[in-house]
C-alpha cells in the first residue's frame, strides 16, 4: 500500500523533507517543480509511513486504500509521473539553515499582506530568527485569497490557514489589520520601526481583454465575481445579471472552472460551504444552465491544470461537453502528444477532453461547455451585452511556442453575462519603483530594485508582486523561503538600519489614527463569532461581508 497525492495539493513542498525515503517528486531544487501541477508520490518506494500526511497543510494525501471514487484516478496520476521521472534518489541529508548571531539582537520586520506570500514569509522568520514581525492587511480579516480567492466548494484548499494560525500564535507576530500602508502609516514610517518590510500584496487587479463592449453592463472581471461570492467585503454590493440561460467565461485557467462550477452546481451543495449568503441567494434564483468557456489556444495548451478538469466529471447534475471538432490537432500538437517523453499531465489533459467528448450528457442536467481556439473580438447589445462576438484560431510556431492568430472564421454567442478570467495582475505600491509591463516590483530574488538599479534597503517583495500572477497557494513557500535567506543575510551582514521606535510606540502612532484598528484579539473575535453562526446550518462558518459588521464583531 502506498500514499497518493489528490487534487487538492498545493505544492506547498512541506511533505518533501519529511519524507523518510524521498519518494516525493519533484523537489523544491528540480526545474519540474517551477512548472509542476502538483506533486507526486512514487507507488514503488513509498513505505506507508503517513510522514507525509502530518505536514500536508491542505489535507490532500491519503492511502490509496482511503480514496474515494472521485479521487481513485490520482493512483495512477502519481505512478504514471514516475514512468517519466523514474526516481533517483542520493539521500543528502537536509541542511538546517543557519540562525542569525544571537548578538545581533531581535530582527524586526513589517509585513505589508497578510495572504499566503505574507503567511509563509512570517513563518519562516519566526522559525530561522529571534524576530518580532507586524503583519498588515487593509481588510479586517487575513490570510488573502484563501479567504477570498479558493472556491467555497474548495475547503480542503483553505485548510492552509490553520497552518498558519497555529504558527502566529506567539505574541512574536502581531496583526494589524484595518490598517492600509499608504493611509494610515507610510512607507518610511514602516522603515523607521522595523529593519526590513516585506511586501507581499499579490496582485489586485486583472487584465482587460480590449475589445470593443467591455464596459458593457453585464460585462465583468472573474475576479469580482469570484471576490463576490466568497463574501469580500470590497464586493458584497456587487450585482451579477444571472437572469438568462448562458454565460460565457474568457479564458480556460483554474479561476474559469471554480466560476464555472459556481453558476452550475446546485445551490443546495453550495449551502454546506462558506459562500456569501448574498451569492447563495442570487445563485439560488439563478437561471442560467449553460456555461461556455473559452479558450484561445487548443485543448493541449489549456490553462487549467488536470486536477481540476478532472473534478468536473464527478459534478452532480453538470454535463461537461467538448466537441470531437475541438479536439483536432494542428501538427506541432500532435507532435507534442506523440513524444514517449511527453509530461503525463499534459497527455492527461487531451485524454480527459476526450472523454468529456465521448460522455454523458442527460436531459435536464446543466452544461459546462468547453471552446478551444477561440478569441473574443467585441460584445455587443443595446443597453448590455447581449451577444459575444469571437473569431476561431489556428495555432503557428513562433519563437519555439505554439501563438493563436485568427482565422477568417467568426461566430455570435448569445449571452447576458461574461466573464473574463484572463489573469491578474499587480499594482503600484506608493512610491515604490514598479514595472509597468509585468505588473511587479522589480527585485533581484526578492531584494528590491531602485530605478537606478540599485537595492533598496531593507526593502523586499514576496509572492505575486515579486514574480508575477502564477503557481497556486503552495509556490508562495518556496518564493517566500528565497526573500527571507538574503533578507536574514542582510541583517547577518549588517546591512539593515536599525529600528529607531519600538512597537509600543508603534502600537501608540497606529491607534491614534486609526480606531478601527483589528489586532489579534479583534481577529480572533470575527473568526469565533463566523463559526459559531455556521454551526447552526451545519456550515464551517457564516462569513461577515460588510466592514461594518466585520468591525462589530471585532469589538465583541
Amino acid at each position: 500500500m502506498a500514499y497518493v497525492i489528490t487534487q487538492r495539493c498545493c505544492n506547498d513542498a512541506s511533505c518533501v523533507s519529511e519524507c523518510p525515503v524521498d519518494c516525493i517528486r519533484p523537489t523544491p531544487d528540480q526545474p519540474e517543480f517551477a512548472t509542476t501541477e502538483m506533486l507526486y508520490i512514487d507507488p514503488d518506494t513509498c513505505i506507508d509511513c503517513g510522514a507525509c500526511v502530518d505536514a500536508c497543510p491542505v489535507e490532500a494525501i491519503f492511502s490509496e486504500d482511503d480514496l474515494t471514487a472521485s479521487l481513485a484516478r490520482f493512483r495512477d496520476i502519481n505512478a504514471d509521473y514516475f514512468q517519466r521521472h523514474p526516481l533517483e534518489s542520493n539521500f543528502d541529508p537536509i541542511v538546517t539553515p543557519a540562525r542569525p548571531p544571537k548578538e545581533l539582537g531581535t530582527l524586526r520586520v513589517a509585513i505589508v499582506g497578510a495572504g499566503p506570500a505574507a503567511c509563509y514569509a512570517a513563518d519562516e522568520l519566526l522559525r530561522r530568527a529571534d524576530v518580532e514581525i507586524e503583519m498588515f492587511d487593509r481588510l479586517p480579516t487575513p490570510w488573502g485569497l484563501v479567504r477570498a480567492g479558493v472556491a467555497p466548494d474548495h475547503p480542503g484548499t483553505k485548510t492552509v490557514s490553520g497552518m498558519f494560525e497555529s504558527a502566529f500564535r506567539r505574541e512574536t507576530l502581531q496583526y494589524y489589520l484595518n490598517v492600509e500602508v499608504g493611509t494610515h502609516i507610510s512607507h518610511e514610517e514602516l522603515l523607521r520601526h522595523h529593519h526590513a518590510v516585506i511586501y507581499a500584496v499579490g496582485a489586485s487587479s486583472d487584465r482587460k481583454m480590449g475589445v470593443p463592449g467591455e464596459d458593457l453592463p453585464g460585462s465583468h472581471s472573474a475576479t469580482e465575481f469570484v471576490a463576490w461570492y466568497n463574501g469580500h467585503p470590497d464586493y458584497a454590493d456587487r450585482t451579477f445579471d444571472l437572469s438568462g440561460e448562458r454565460a460565457v467565461i474568457v479564458g480556460n485557467g483554474n479561476v474559469a472552472l471554480d466560476v464555472a462550477r459556481v453558476l452550475t452546481v446546485d445551490p443546495d451543495e453550495l449551502a454546506k460551504t462558506d459562500i456569501a449568503d448574498h451569492a447563495l441567494d442570487a445563485l439560488r434564483q439563478s437561471n442560467i444552465r449553460e456555461v461556455v468557456v473559452l479558450g484561445r489556444r487548443g485543448p493541449l495548451q489549456a490553462a487549467y491544470t488536470s486536477p481540476e478538469f478532472l473534478a468536473l466529471a464527478h459534478l452532480k447534475g453538470v454535463d461537461v461537453i467538448v466537441e470531437e471538432t475541438d479536439l483536432a490537432l494542428d501538427h506541432a500538437s500532435q507532435a507534442i502528444l506523440d513524444d514517449p517523453q511527453v509530461e503525463p499531465s499534459l497527455k492527461l489533459k487531451y485524454t480527459l477532453a476526450q472523454e468529456y467528448a465521448g460522455g454523458r450528457r442527460a436531459e435536464g442536467n446543466k452544461r459546462i461547455v468547453f471552446r478551444y481556439l477561440t478569441s473574443p473580438t467585441a460584445l455587443t447589445g443595446t443597453d448590455r451585452v447581449e451577444y459575444i462576438e469571437i473569431v476561431h484560431n489556428e495555432l503557428f510556431e513562433e519563437g519555439g511556442q505554439l501563438v493563436a492568430r485568427p482565422t477568417d472564421r467568426t461566430e455570435s454567442i448569445g449571452t447576458s453575462l461574461v466573464l473574463r478570467s484572463i489573469g491578474y495582475r499587480g499594482e503600484r505600491i506608493g512610491e515604490l519603483p514598479f514595472d509597468e509591463r509585468r505588473g511587479v516590483v522589480p527585485n533581484e530574488h526578492g531584494r528590491v530594485i531602485g530605478d537606478d538599479g540599485s537595492m533598496l534597503g531593507g526593502v523586499y517583495v514576496s509572492g505575486w508582486i515579486k514574480r508575477g500572477p502564477r503557481g497556486v497557494i503552495g509556490s508562495n513557500r518556496i518564493d517566500s523561503e528565497e526573500t527571507v535567506e538574503l533578507l536574514l543575510a542582510d541583517f547577518t551582514a549588517g546591512k539593515l538600519a536599525a529600528p529607531q521606535a519600538d512597537r509600543a510606540a508603534l502600537r501608540a502612532m497606529l491607534a491614534e489614527r486609526q480606531a478601527d484598528l483589528v489586532d489579534r484579539a479583534g481577529w480572533r473575535a470575527i473568526d469565533q463569532a463566523e463559526k459559531t453562526a455556521g454551526k447552526s446550518t451545519g456550515r464551517p462558518r457564516v462569513k461577515f461581508t460588510t466592514r461594518e459588521d466585520l468591525l462589530k464583531a471585532a469589538r465583541g
